[in-house]
């Protein structure tokens, strides 16, 4: 079953069709009094593929971070049968219900997403279908076993329901291995706990010409994305759920420059309006293009991006290179033209950017391991040789 938000604009009036589930209980946080947690996932775009699926086959919450699988105190939501869920139709603010279960009050510190095993009665039970092939397995090691552990923190009231929702970025989680053909399974996942009924999403408005399934609309704290989606095709876009803060807004396309508006707030009140459906976010053209920059990583599950400092303001990330599992080989595609920078304004209709010509060509590539990171500067200006990382 899914849920979908609609935003009134003007009147920043929200409905949300609210499902309830029933699940099994058990653990607790150990504060006195009964509550409960309400779990769904929604999804990110992924980069060259049609369908990413998973196969829910079970949730556990507990309150300890560090508890083991076989450890006392776990709160199971069971999905029966297994819930296949293709994770691209949920974008744009929708999301999906798994399920609700009971606890006892109190701060809860992890989740575990039990996925069902590929088999042979169920050789595609978690599964892509990359951009104009086939449709193919996906590989979900420890998945099905300990399942896809999850950090979190929620508190549980006596007597309420806190709802999370589960953020898979599939851009980010699926790898391919060579030229094997196969794929798989490296999860990121952010739990987002909800704070209000009617706030904590952005909403807003891109050309409807541009390619938009190459078009991809994010906010960002400090240079990591929170939250990212593909607008529809009138070009409408909502950023659902995004925990309350101050982000930058950056719209990237294929063959048009980075476009940010700085300074957006996530509330609880009400969804954030960036502009109106009359007055979209235009990119302009690259006239210069892009350029295409990448090496090796070693080891090979380390990840790869870019990101570019904009003069006087924030680092906002441009590009994710998806790493080889199996060559440890990634590449993306910077833009050369300088980027579009506005700062956001309430009530406006229309967005006024400025052209940021120092930060024209100018990035870094950042490889990450684990907690250890490295990074190198670029100019993409110019022809940039192969970006090797290494870690002992």
């Amino acid at each position: 079953m899914r849920l979908q938000r609609w935003l009134a604009i003007g009147s920043g009036l929200l409905s949300v069709v609210v499902l309830s589930f029933a699940g099994s209980g058990g653990g607790g946080g150990g504060i006195g009094g009964t509550g409960g947690m309400r779990l769904a996932v929604t999804d990110a775009p992924a980069c060259g593929y049609e369908q990413v699926n998973v196969t829910v086959n079970k949730l556990r919450v507990h309150s300890h971070a560090d508890a083991g699988t076989s450890d006392a105190g776990w709160s199971d939501i069971v999905l029966s049968p297994p819930r296949r869920i293709d994770l691209l139709t949920l974008q744009n603010g929708l999301v999906e219900l798994l399920g609700e279960t009971q606890l006892s009050a109190g701060h809860y510190s992890q989740i575990r997403m039990v996925l069902s095993d590929n088999s042979k009665a169920t050789p595609l039970a978690n599964s892509v279908v990359p951009s104009g092939q086939a449709e193919a397995a996906l590989d979900t090691p420890g998945s099905s076993t300990s399942g896809i552990k999850i950090k979190l923190d929620a508190d549980v009231a006596d007597g309420q329901v806190v709802d999370v929702v589960l953020d898979f970025d599939a851009c980010k989680s699926v790898v391919s291995a060579g030229k094997s053909g196969h794929y798989k399974l490296k999860p990121v996942i952010t739990a987002i706990p909800l704070v209000t009924g009617s706030g904590q999403g952005v909403v807003g408005y891109v050309d409807p010409s541009l390619p938009m399934p190459q078009t991809r609309v994010a906010v960002q704290s400090n240079g990591v994305q929170v939250k990212a989606t593909t607008p529809d095709a009138s070009g409408k876009f909502v950023l659902y759920p995004v925990p309350v803060g101050s982000y930058d807004l950056v719209v990237t396309a294929d063959g048009r420059v980075t476009a940010i508006v700085t300074g957006v707030p996530v509330d609880t009140t009400a969804y954030t309006s960036v502009n109106t459906a009359d007055s979209p976010i235009v990119p302009g053209v690259a006239a210069l293009g892009s350029r295409t920059v990448g090496g090796l990583v070693s080891p090979a599950t380390a990840t790869a991006r870019g990101w570019q400092q904009l003069t006087g303001g924030p680092a906002v990330e441009v590009g994710f290179g998806s790493v080889d599992a199996q060559t440890g080989a990634y590449s993306l595609a910077l833009p050369i033209d300088a980027p579009w920078t506005a700062v956001y304004a309430p009530q406006q209709t229309a967005i006024t950017f400025t052209v940021d010509e120092q930060a024209a060509g100018q990035y870094t590539l950042e490889a990450a391991s684990g907690s250890k990171v490295k990074t190198k500067p670029v100019d993409v200006r110019l022809p940039v040789p192969p970006v090797n990382f290494t870690w002992p």
